[in-house]
């Protein structure tokens, strides 16, 4: 499988780091690598992980973060890196992929 990641994704992941720095010098680098190499292991286990608002969804194995992905034939294409600590309608919320158009 490919590895597709998208631009929220991408600022999810900074927002992150930055939070983590903000807390301790250093650890927001260790958010990063971490996360980034769960994200990784969805080249073998993609597709492995429970359904949540129509997205596979992987809990994160250092943080408390939760990464949204959908696959595309071979691909494995990340939407969002989000925080699981948050409220399930913000989640949605976040969730949700500009663009699109209800009842349309």
């Amino acid at each position: 499988m490919r590895l597709r990641i998208l631009r929220p994704a991408f600022d999810d992941l900074a927002e992150g780091r930055r939070f983590y720095d903000d807390q301790n010098q250093g650890v927001g680098t260790y958010f990063f690598d971490s996360v980034f190499s769960d994200i990784d292991s969805l080249i073998l286990y993609g597709g492995k992980h429970s359904m949540r608002f129509g997205f596979y969804r992987m809990v994160a194995t250092r943080f408390p973060y939760l990464v949204f992905y959908k696959i595309d034939v071979d691909t494995v294409i990340v939407f969002r890196i989000l925080p699981g600590r948050r409220d399930p309608n913000w989640i949605r919320a976040a969730l949700r992929i500009p663009g699109k158009k209800k009842g349309g």
